[in-house]
């Protein structure tokens, strides 16, 4: 593929712009950084035990794999607060089976990680989709998942399926309801985790940003407008979204340049080359630039997936980000789920300081299954 297919082909049309402009604070606000950096890091994965189709009993399999084998590759690393690698499993409420959501509860009361909830959806109205949402959400939560308010009314992260959030393809497939960011908020939604997504077309002009949408939260693609989250402010009347890193860089081979779009798989694994861009790209709450955020996807239940990251490509992963972010003085480590990585955003903007470690439960607490 040449060059400007390739560029079209990752939608640097879209998000070209604001790229050049990360670059230009990046670099400002890694000279204000002083002290230990501390890294942010969080897998959300898009968790889903029929992806491709399948039988239950495939299914079944998927589900015992990360059972079994999660805990044995999460038992041998430790972040700088002593906290084992979080995995947070965006299950999607489509492909609920009660047994499924109770082996996940036994690795979330493990302390491996949580639940978030992913959704596939077509032809919706707004109707049909809220129906859907609070039945997924109940079901979900009837096991011990999401965390919940003073009044015990459940509240989710949330990751589009098929990336087509707020109804964003020109031929409205895979969403159909406009006003999706805004009944999500009104369902419990608390934070978008879908982004980016460089080779769809739902794409968003803004990339590397931790940001509030403005404007008309029912307008379609609502997302298209934002600003930025930054120590001082914020709202408490819509869901944040939390990008994950995008940017340019060069590698060997028969094609050099590349873009970086936050996806681990067993074909694109973590690299040295990748795990030092996710720090050096520095994604922030404006005013908090020692707490660099990197938020990594993946579909992981499929079996190629699944032995990538239980095995070998999850082991290197690891490896790699204790090597390049956890020698205790330079860098410090956090393994993070999506709800903690909410929250220690929200303590960046009301001006929270030193260990972002300590902030894990600032605003959510800790779903049932692992209070």
């Amino acid at each position: 593929m040449g060059l400007y297919s390739y560029l079209k082909q990752k939608q640097i049309q879209r998000w070209g712009a604001d790229y050049a402009r990360h670059l230009v604070s990046r670099s400002r606000e890694a000279r204000a950084a002083t002290g230990t950096r501390h890294l942010l890091f969080s897998f959300c994965d898009h968790w889903e035990p029929l992806f491709g189709g399948t039988s239950d009993d495939h299914g079944d399999a998927r589900v015992r794999a990360w059972a079994d084998g999660y805990p044995k590759l999460a038992d041998g690393f430790r972040d700088a607060d002593g906290v084992k690698p979080q995995h947070s499993f965006f299950f999607p409420g489509e492909h609920y089976r009660p047994r499924w959501l109770d082996s996940l509860a036994r690795l979330a009361r493990g302390g491996y990680g949580e639940v978030e909830l992913h959704l596939h959806h077509d032809g919706d109205t707004a109707a049909s989709l809220a129906a859907d949402v609070r039945r997924y959400v109940s079901e979900i939560a009837s096991h011990g998942h999401f965390t919940r308010t003073p009044a015990g009314d459940p509240r989710f992260a949330f990751i589009h399926g098929n990336w087509c959030l707020a109804n964003a393809r020109p031929d409205g497939r895979y969403c159909g309801v406009d006003s999706e960011v805004a009944l999500l908020w009104e369902l419990g939604c608390y934070a978008d985790f879908t982004f980016p997504a460089p080779e769809n077309d739902s794409q968003p002009q803004h990339v590397n940003q931790i940001m509030w949408p403005t404007g008309d939260l029912r307008a379609r693609r609502t997302y298209e407008t934002a600003e930025r989250a930054r120590v001082g402010e914020h709202r408490d009347d819509r869901m944040l979204f939390i990008q994950g890193p995008t940017s340019f860089f060069v590698q060997k081979g028969k094609n050099p340049l590349r873009i970086e779009s936050s996806a681990l798989t067993a074909h694109d694994p973590a690299t040295p080359q990748r795990v030092k861009l996710w720090g050096d790209l520095g994604i922030c709450v404006e005013g908090r630039p020692e707490w660099v955020f990197v938020k990594m996807h993946t579909h992981g239940a499929p079996d190629a997936e699944g032995a990538s990251l239980l095995g070998d490509g999850g082991q290197r992963l690891h490896q790699l980000l204790s090597e390049h972010y956890n020698d205790g003085s330079r860098w410090q480590l956090h393994y993070v789920t999506a709800r903690e990585t909410f929250n220690i955003a929200r303590a960046a903007m009301a001006g929270e300081t030193g260990n972002p470690g300590a902030f894990r439960d600032y605003v959510l607490p800790k779903p049932p299954v692992r209070s």
